[in-house]
């Protein structure tokens, strides 16, 4: 590519992107992935509009792959492990056992309805059984539930990408050359899911201390630090052939959980990538759509998707939760949030790739029922939410702490800042009962900075700045975020009920 070129291929990206990212807000407004729009602008760029010409599946399904890792190590990163781990079992059972029930149920509807092969119907279902991610994540946040469903979905849209992604590989393969025993198969899924598993726990840990112990001369090597460890989990996991997907969410998730210093700049850090990764994504699956082609699959792509929201969905929650004690309200919303986004077009390019005979309209069927239930369950979620007996209440925003390292005395500094909803509100500061050896060294207020004496109360909109031991950094924490949520008597609330703990 010449010099002239790459100016012309920079200028027409630059412009799509900065085009997008203005109606990202409209979208975000409406409860809309901002999918919808990247894809929208890819497809405007590509054949039928100014005429770029992009159809290279095995290059889009390389490119989609780690454009994935990077959103779900952005998802990883910022998913609080308290907000998930009670959640964890029922999620794993429903992005394992959960996908298996999908598959088997879209593909007998549309071998028996649609009449595909078995072949392509089991293949079709593998492609649309996972939930999507950076959908879930960009929707779900937005609406008002309770832990127990939020915590479900959000672990639930981080691990069953990969169980999702070695079904379609195998079964594509399988179509495409000579049939593998099925205990090998087998083999290799447990391997897959394992071994994705380990190679993320290992690095996430050892990446953790590691970090910790670092004194970086510059604060945003920081952020390249924790993002590099993260996919280099990934980039290990998929050389010994496991899940480097699931071994990039996991590493994110303990990194992000693991009280780094300067957190909040590698949150910064990795959101700013997973846009990017979402825009290049999305816009390269827009790319890759043929317009023309695209009306003659309307009709199989909302037969597929009713079959996959109404039934295959709903069944799959139910076999899965139901042994958990959800209520019939929370499977629904659960079977409702069950939002498809990139990952299901991105799958739809391994057979595509690898020339299985009509992997062509099965990709044009996908792309159609991505977009259409996009459209139709995005924008209702908060409106099904409010109308299930949930009984969720609106959720306290996150203490944002940012910490820096104080080497000549092992100790840390931590900026917190009080978010509207938070409980720390009003509290004097000898209410806060810090560790041993922690102290609130300055709060600045409006812009000016004072060093606050016991008598000091506190309110929304201030930032603390907090000085404690390294040893206790974790305690003192954990002591302002159950204060934000619970208010001053924290710690002495000892009883609750059995529904308050699953929420």
């Amino acid at each position: 590519m010449s010099l002239p070129m790459l100016y012309v291929v920079l200028l027409i990206a630059c412009v799509s992107t900065l085009a997008a990212v203005a109606v990202v807000r409209a979208t975000h407004r409406l409860g809309l992935p901002a999918l919808l729009v990247f894809l929208g602008v890819g497809v405007a760029l590509g054949e039928n509009g100014l005429g770029i010409e992009f159809d290279d599946m095995a290059l889009a399904q390389t490119l989609g792959t780690l454009a994935l890792a990077i959103i779900l190590i952005d998802g990883g990163l910022s998913t609080r492990f308290s907000t998930i781990s009670r959640q964890l079992q029922p999620a794993g059972v429903l992005a394992t056992v959960g996908v298996g029930v999908s598959v088997c149920v879209t593909a007998v509807a549309a071998h028996y309805i649609l009449d595909f092969n078995w072949q392509i119907a089991f293949l079709l279902g593998a492609i649309v059984s996972s939930t999507d991610a950076a959908a879930v994540f960009s929707v779900l946040r937005g609406v008002s539930l309770p832990k127990r469903v939020s915590g479900t979905l959000e672990a639930e849209s981080g691990l069953n990408d990969a169980p999702a992604f070695i079904l379609v590989t195998t079964l594509a393969l399988n179509a495409t050359s000579e049939s593998t025993g099925v205990w090998e198969v087998v083999g290799q899924i447990l391997w897959q899911l394992s071994g994705g598993t380990g190679i993320g726990l290992a690095v996430g840990f050892v990446g953790a201390a590691v970090v910790r112990h670092l004194a970086l001369p510059v604060v945003g090597l920081y952020p390249l630090t924790v993002f590099s460890i993260a996919l280099a989990s990934f980039a290990l996991a998929g050389t010994l052939g496991a899940s480097g997907i699931l071994a990039a969410y996991i590493a994110a998730l303990v990194l992000g959980n693991s009280s780094l210093p300067h957190r909040a700049a590698t949150m910064s850090f990795a959101v700013g990538l997973g846009w990017i990764a979402q825009v290049g994504l999305f816009m390269m699956l827009g790319l890759l759509a043929s317009p023309s082609s695209l009306p003659a699959v309307v009709l199989p792509a909302v037969a597929v998707g009713l079959i996959l929201t109404l039934v295959a969905r709903p069944i799959a929650v139910a076999v899965c939760l139901s042994p958990f004690r959800f209520r019939f309200s929370e499977q629904i919303m659960i079977s409702w949030a069950g939002l498809r986004g990139a990952v299901p077009i991105v799958l739809a390019t391994i057979p595509t790739a690898s020339m299985l005979t009509g992997a062509g309209y099965l990709w044009d069927i996908v792309f159609v029922l991505v977009i259409i239930f996009t459209l139709a369950q995005g924008p209702t979620l908060p409106w099904v939410a409010k109308r299930l007996p949930l009984r969720g209440k609106s959720p306290v925003k996150d203490l944002e702490m940012e910490a820096a390292p104080l080497e000549t005395i092992d100790g840390e500094v931590l900026s917190v800042s009080i978010p509207e909803g938070s409980r720390l509100s009003g509290l004097w500061l000898f209410e806060l009962r810090l560790p041993t050896n922690t102290s609130v060294a300055g709060i600045v207020r409006n812009g000016i900075m004072t060093v606050p004496g016991d008598d000091d109360r506190l309110m929304i909109g201030d930032e603390m700045l907090v000085v404690t031991p390294s040893h206790c950094r974790i305690a003192t924490e954990e002591r302002l975020e159950a204060l934000s949520r619970e208010g001053r008597l924290t710690g002495w609330h000892v009883d609750r009920s059995d529904d308050e703990r699953r929420r």
